[in-house]
């Protein structure tokens, strides 16, 4: 019985981890998050409701689950509190339950306004984030001048703030020719913050560590996707942090050897957000024959952007399991392909034997397709595997065949009921 599961995503994020996650929360007691900051999102739809989530665990939702906001992520304090909110107006009790690493790094106004200029100057060579201060946070980290939830909590944080708020006026006086940022106020305004993630603060390397002691279920959520990790992703189309299935021990202080098993999230296609090189993006005919971005939910969580749609990229997923050595695959938003006469799996690229490092090698990647007959019949109502269309099951055993990855669990609609399981994870024997 396993103890201990990772969810990675094998694209290039928006792979349905947020739904995975749910699911197996409702077995799992503590639920943690490694990495990323408010830039990433999970859409769940629970009984009924749509929940979106940016930086809580999406596992909050389940009354006997404790959720850990790791110290290898970035955590903006006005988007946290305004999450805490909506789960207190929508009835979900948090309070206890919610807790946050004294490692991880704040962002503050001046990261988000770095972000934002920094995009501009870029021009057409703009990366497309969020502009939410992820990067810059991440960059001061590194340069260590960055401020973490331990000192907004320590009595010398005005000192603290006033060293790094001189560097930073530096860089937008002499970068941007932008006016300094108002010290006192950025103090007053986080001081308020200080007072109310105070409760949240804990040791969440040493809970987490006493948990898996106690042989106690541990969900490790991911954000993003393999194809976004700050080294091995499709840089400089990155996010700014490690995605990878190993980044969960660097992000929470966690013992690789105390995880168990690693799930890869992709989705029956595939798609991405914001700029880079995509080889199996679909063409403008073969959008004409896609469901539409409503129809088939392919709007960002947290940017609302439309989601740019390709094929299934195998050739893709067997390098991101490279990187990540998942032993099985959940596959999400079968049901998108339902209506298509055929459907399209890349199998390889053109003249190269392995995936690029360079994005421009990427860009000019020629893929080689084969195509499979449509099942032109709704997956929705469908909760056992063997009562899939013939073609539908055809191509998921091909998907597994081209990945060499056993699938898990098939996703045929948002909410939870509609879910078919082929290994039950935590209870799997």
């Amino acid at each position: 019985m396993s103890k201990s599961i990772a969810v990675v995503g094998m694209q290039w994020g928006d792979e349905g981890k947020g739904k995975v996650v749910d699911l197996l929360s409702e077995e799992a007691s503590h639920i943690a998050r490694a990495q990323g900051g408010n830039n990433a999102g999970h859409t769940i739809v629970a009984k009924g409701q749509e929940y979106k989530f940016h930086l809580i665990p999406s596992g909050i939702l389940y009354p006997h689950t404790k959720c850990y906001v790791g110290g290898g992520t970035v955590l903006d304090p006005p988007s946290l509190l305004s999450e805490v909110e909506q789960l207190e107006k929508r009835g979900v009790n948090w309070k206890g339950r919610l807790l946050l690493s004294f490692y991880t790094q704040i962002v503050f106004p001046y990261h988000r306004l770095l972000d934002q200029l920094s995009e501009k100057k870029r021009g057409s060579a703009a990366v497309g984030t969020t502009g939410r201060g992820i990067g810059p946070c991440y960059a001061d980290k590194i340069n260590r001048c960055g401020l973490r939830l331990a000192d907004l909590l320590s009595p010398h944080f005005q000192e603290k703030l006033r060293a790094t708020l001189e560097l930073k006026n530096w860089e937008l006086d002499r970068l941007y020719g932008c006016a300094p940022l108002d010290g006192k106020a950025i103090y007053d305004e986080y001081s308020v913050y200080a007072e109310r993630l105070k409760p949240f603060a804990a040791p969440v390397e040493e809970l987490l560590f006493q948990a898996s002691g106690r042989n106690e279920k541990i969900l490790f959520e991911g954000a993003q996707g393999a194809l976004l990790d700050i080294t091995f992703g499709t840089y400089p189309f990155v996010t700014s942090s490690c995605t990878l299935s190993g980044g969960f021990g660097a992000g929470l202080g966690f013992g690789p050897t105390r995880m168990e098993r690693a799930i890869g999230v992709v989705k029956a296609y595939t798609t991405r957000v914001g700029n880079g090189p995509f080889p199996t993006e679909l063409t403008a005919d073969e959008m004409g024959r896609f469901p539409d971005h409503n129809a088939s939910r392919e709007k960002g969580t947290t940017t609302g952007r439309n989601r740019r749609l390709g094929w299934f990229d195998a050739f893709l997923v067997r390098h991101t399991q490279c990187l990540n050595a998942v032993d099985s695959l959940a596959i999400m938003k079968l049901d998108i392909l339902d209506d298509l006469d055929q459907i399209k799996i890349c199998t390889g690229y053109k003249k190269m034997k392995f995936f690029p490092a360079d994005s421009d090698d990427l860009a000019h990647a020629i893929p080689i397709y084969e195509s499979h007959p449509g099942w032109k019949r709704s997956t929705c109502d469908i909760r056992v595997y063997d009562d899939l269309p013939p073609q539908a099951k055809a191509y998921l055993r091909r998907i597994e065949e081209l990945c060499d990855i056993p699938i898990g669990l098939v996703s045929v609609g948002p909410e939870r009921e509609k879910t078919i399981w082929l290994d039950q994870y935590f209870s799997n024997e």
